[in-house]
């Protein structure tokens, strides 16, 4: 009997106990990790709108040879309609956009539902057209 190896049961309990405290720790902070890479996302997808913004900008200041009066041409320029919400990207990261021209601004409003359909996701932020 001396020479027989293995784990007591003693051990084996000890070894579940600790993997069920990891257990609970990580799996809260896993969880918190993903909301807040979704809500980056949505800060990424409003800093890429303003991006193409100052592509439509820059587009249409070459095909007109003067710059545009308002946000709502811009964001026509950019084959987007004002006020109009439009789904971007492909499962399961679609966004939903909405563009709205205000004069010399332009409203972004970003938002995405979770993979459980309860969480939203959303970011908004101002794109400034250059004076």
């Amino acid at each position: 009997m001396r020479n027989e190896k293995g784990f007591t049961l003693i051990e084996i309990v000890a070894v579940l106990v600790i993997l069920g405290i990891l257990a609970a720790v990580a799996v809260p902070k896993y969880m918190d990790v993903a909301s807040q890479a979704k809500i980056s996302a949505a800060k990424a997808e409003v800093a890429e709108m303003k991006s193409s913004l100052n592509m439509a900008y820059g587009k249409y200041f070459m095909s007109n040879g003067s710059m545009p009066t308002g946000g709502s041409q811009v964001i026509a320029t950019a084959g987007l309609t004002s006020g109009s919400a439009v789904d971007i990207g492909t499962a399961p990261d679609i966004w939903n956009v909405t563009l709205t021209g205000s004069g010399t601004n332009v409203l972004i409003k970003v938002n995405s539902y979770g993979a459980d359909a309860n969480e939203e996701y959303t970011a908004t932020g101002t794109w400034i057209m250059p004076q």
